[in-house]
C-alpha cells in the first residue's frame, strides 16, 4: 500500500463513528463511507452555492472553470466506481467536461454520478475491500479504489473552495449547520 493511501485510510477511519462501526461489524468500509458521504455532500451542495452564471469562473486562464471540475469529478467518480465494482466505465471521465455545457447538464451529471457511487459504497464490506479491482488500469484493492475516489472528490472540493471564497460565497463545510 503506498505511503499516502495509508495515511488516507487512517484519516478517513478516523472519521468514522464508533457506534455505526459497532452496529456493523464493517469498521473499514464504514469509515470508507462516512468519508465518502462527507466529500458528497460538500461537493453536491458546491454544485448549488455557486450562482449558475458563475458556472464560467476561473481565478486565472490555466485552471479549469467551476462547471469543468464538476463536470470533471462526474466523469471521474464513473471511474473509480465501475472499477472498484469491477465493470467497464459507462463513462470516461473526460466524458462530461466535453458535452455537459449548461450548469443544469453539469449538475445533473454530478447527481447521476454520486448515485452510481452509493451503490458502489453500499455494497462495499470488510470481506469485499481486500479484493483487487482495476481502476484507471492499475490493480489495487476494492477499498484503495474507494479512498482514491474519496480523495479525488475532496481534492477539487478544495479547488471549489477556492473558487467560492474568491466569489464572496461561503462554502458548504463552512456554513453553519442547519
Amino acid at each position: 500500500m503506498k505511503l499516502h493511501t495509508i495515511a488516507t485510510f487512517a484519516l478517513v477511519i478516523g472519521t468514522a463513528t464508533t457506534v455505526s462501526a459497532q452496529r456493523s461489524g464493517n469498521t473499514a468500509s464504514d469509515a470508507v463511507r462516512a468519508g465518502w458521504n462527507s466529500a458528497k455532500r460538500n461537493v453536491l451542495a458546491s454544485a448549488k452555492t455557486m450562482p449558475e452564471a458563475k458556472y464560467s469562473f476561473r481565478p486565472v486562464d490555466t485552471v479549469r472553470p467551476y462547471g469543468a471540475i464538476l463536470a470533471h469529478l462526474a466523469g471521474a467518480n464513473y471511474e473509480f466506481c465501475a472499477g472498484a465494482k469491477g465493470e467497464k466505465t459507462p463513462y470516461a471521465e473526460d466524458y462530461f467536461e466535453k458535452i455537459a455545457k449548461t450548469p443544469a447538464e453539469i449538475a445533473r451529471a454530478l447527481q447521476e454520478s454520486v448515485a452510481y457511487c452509493d451503490a458502489v459504497y453500499s455494497a462495499l464490506t470488510d470481506a469485499s475491500a481486500g479484493e483487487m479491482v482495476s481502476v484507471f488500469g492499475d490493480k489495487q484493492s476494492r477499498i484503495a479504489a474507494l479512498m482514491g475516489n474519496t480523495n479525488h472528490n475532496t481534492e477539487h472540493y478544495g479547488n471549489l473552495v477556492t473558487y467560492l471564497r474568491i466569489n464572496g460565497l461561503v462554502p458548504p463545510s463552512s456554513q453553519p449547520s442547519k
